[in-house]
């Protein structure tokens, strides 16, 4: 299957199904001499896993990392790095019933008439299990960034359903399990969310991520421009069907005496860009939202047909996120992570000895 790798210099090849025995990745172009171990990368596949809380699929996986090559003495060797992940709570026969039908808004019908077959179980390589390998690769990706360019990530899911989520505070994501930037409104969260799986039903969300410290100059123009390939990994993720650049849609209704962001010595006066302007990298914040669309295998019953094109009816059982958002925020900073890994890699090959006398500005105003 192609569509498995994403990358230029930093490559990620996924492999394996959600009810496999397997699931993993190979990275290839790590720079060699960075210290790596399994430790620097399971808290990252230890915020996205499944189980956590009652909110999420009951799937119970450790998602416990191996590294088995590319790493030698506990450094990068700058040999492909493979990460594996074994599967160990399937229930395939949950998905029994799937064999000879298709789930409305799933990508069965489409799977089947591009290949001729599918595997049903868990969705296959359509099933949001396979992001735990990005995000693995992305722990690298990450802890390289941060070490050589200061670079952070941050996310937060902005809004569930019909509801909108204020922000209060990034110190208030990892005590909830919504991964919001709130306190006070996670109490109304849990009671949506318990009401909809008593309803046999989904519902989508937003999720706002934001890179820091990012270095100016990353990206080229037209077909290789950074937010061009930040949308492109965006729209990978399993359920992402909307990605905003900064002010997004809304620099619809902006005037440009609005939306241009105005430099001064002290720095840019806004961010409506999202730090990327011509494709290129301006060193402000890089701002992406998501939009996720509603969990497509739900209990409520759904009109369908059959391999012989007959109507049917359609109840997906098995255990699934009532809301796939809720645990898209480390996905979303996985995938930011990977592009800005790439592109620091591409930029440093043809770019790294560009010397500018003058200064560049500070990312914002004070």
């Amino acid at each position: 299957m192609s569509g498995s790798t994403l990358g230029t210099l930093f490559r990620v090849t996924t492999f394996g199904e959600s009810h496999g025995p397997a699931i993993g990745c190979v990275v290839d172009g790590c720079p060699p001499g960075m210290a790596l171990a399994e430790a620097d990368i399971q808290p990252e596949l230890d915020r996205r896993r499944p189980g956590t809380s009652r909110h999420v699929t009951q799937r119970k996986e450790d998602d416990k990392v191996e590294i088995v090559s590319g790493v030698f003495e506990g450094v990068t060797t700058g040999t492909p790095i493979a990460l594996l992940i074994r599967n160990t709570d399937q229930r395939s026969k949950d998905y029994a019933n799937l064999l000879n039908t298709f789930r409305p808004g799933h990508a069965d019908y489409a799977y089947h008439h591009k290949y001729g077959l599918r595997d049903p179980r868990g969705g296959g390589r359509a099933s949001a299990r396979l992001t735990a390998p990005a995000v693995g690769a992305a722990a690298i990706a990450r802890k390289w960034l941060r070490e050589h360019c200061g670079t952070t990530f941050a996310g937060h899911m902005t809004q569930i359903g019909t509801i909108a989520i204020p922000f209060e505070g990034f110190e208030h994501v990892p005590n909830n399990p919504f991964f919001a930037a709130n306190a006070s409104d996670i109490a109304r969260l849990e009671a949506y969310m318990d009401q909809l799986r008593k309803d046999g039903d989904s519902c989508g969300a937003r999720v706002d991520v934001v890179a820091r410290n990012v270095p100016i100059g990353l990206g080229e123009p037209l077909y290789d421009k950074l937010d061009a390939d930040i949308a492109h990994a965006m729209m990978g993720i399993n359920a992402v069907k909307g990605v905003e650049i900064g002010a997004g849609f809304a620099a619809v209704e902006q005037r440009g005496t609005t939306h241009g962001d105005e430099l001064t010595p002290q720095g840019f006066a806004s961010n409506n860009a999202g730090g990327v302007l011509g494709g290129i990298s301006t060193g402000q914040d890089i701002t992406v939202s998501l939009a996720i669309k509603p969990t497509s295998s739900i209990r409520s019953p759904r009109r369908s047909i059959d391999l012989e094109g007959k109507a049917t009816i359609v109840e997906t059982l098995g255990r699934h996120d009532p809301c796939v958002g809720i645990r898209a925020v480390p996905i979303a900073e996985a995938m930011l992570a990977l592009v800005l890994m790439d592109h620091v890699l591409r930029h440093r090959a043809q770019c790294g000895d560009v010397r500018l006398a003058v200064r560049p500005i500070p990312a914002r105003a004070p």
